[in-house]
This record gives C-alpha cells, sequence and structure tokens, in this order.
C-alpha cells in the first residue's frame, strides 16, 4: 500500500486507470465521463435559487437541466479523492499562490485570483462552445475517435505547450 503515500504516480498507470474508468463509465451508464456539465449544472442550481421561473423557461437549461447527476457526483469525487491524495502523501497546503507563480508574477493574491478565475471562465466559455471539457474531448472523445475532439485534443497540446514555456 506505499503508492497510497507516493508523491507522484507513474503518469502510464493513472492513464490506464483513467481509461478503464472511460471503459466502466460507458458499460454502466453508457455516457461518456466528463466534468464541465457539472459547473453548469452547479450553475443552474445556484440560479434557480434565485430566480426559478427564468431559469425553467431558459432554452441552455432546459437542455443541460440544472440537477445533481452522475457527473456532478464524478466532480465532487475528483475534489474529495484529490484532497485524500494529498493528505495522504503529506503534500496537502493551503495557499492562495502557488510557488511557481509567486517566482514568475507576484506573490500578491489578488492578481493571482483575477487570473485564476479568468483563465477559469475562458475554460468554462470554452468548453462549454465545444461541447465538451478536456476530460470529455480529450479521454472519452478521443476514444470515440470523434474528429472533433482530435482537433480539440491537439489545441490542447499546443496552448498547453505554450504556456508551459512562457512559465518556465
Amino acid at each position: 500500500m506505499e503508492w497510497f503515500t507516493m508523491h507522484r504516480w507513474s503518469p502510464y498507470v493513472v492513464g490506464a486507470g483513467i481509461g478503464v474508468i472511460s471503459w466502466i463509465s460507458f458499460l454502466i451508464s453508457d455516457k461518456p465521463i466528463g466534468v464541465s456539465t457539472a459547473f453548469a449544472r452547479t450553475t443552474g442550481m445556484i440560479l434557480k435559487r434565485f430566480h426559478a421561473e427564468k431559469v425553467e423557461q431558459n432554452r441552455f437549461f432546459r437542455e443541460i437541466e440544472p440537477k445533481v447527476d452522475w457527473q456532478w457526483m464524478l466532480l465532487v469525487g475528483i475534489i474529495i479523492g484529490a484532497a485524500i491524495s494529498s493528505l495522504l502523501s503529506g503534500e496537502f497546503n493551503l495557499s492562495w499562490v502557488p510557488q511557481r507563480w509567486s517566482l514568475k508574477f507576484s506573490s500578491a493574491t489578488f492578481p493571482r485570483l483575477i487570473a485564476a478565475f479568468a483563465g477559469g471562465t475562458i475554460m468554462g466559455l470554452g468548453a462549454r462552445w465545444a461541447g465538451g471539457c478536456t476530460s470529455g474531448h480529450g479521454i472519452s472523445g478521443v476514444f470515440q475517435l470523434a474528429v472533433s475532439s482530435w482537433i480539440a485534443i491537439l489545441c490542447f497540446f499546443l496552448t498547453g505547450t505554450i504556456t508551459a514555456i512562457m512559465l518556465l
């Protein structure tokens, strides 16, 4: 059970594990793995608390119904699993500004929060626009040999490489 406390797992083992989870997802639910829809559903659930009638009439939320479903629970499981993993490996650390960001840009909290919010918003809009997020296209779409997902994954790697070069 030493692998529970490892600081890093083999990317090959993790990739194979995600592949197996994707198979199980299709086998049990006939649905692909993805989490960006859970964020849209959560937004709908929050808005529904304040403007229930408008949310029910909204075309987007008629298609993406604001409810807790298996993808929503997958997202909760990812967060809980990440927390457990970081606790077991002894790397759990609450910080507003990651060290790499602090070294490259600034240790100030507010700019980091603005950048994180802007980045998350752009990714969320992109995921809705593309009909899926990195996991939806990168795992499930590629698994189904969807051309759109291969194009999306190519863009993910290209922009990820450019971003990594900028941060180094």
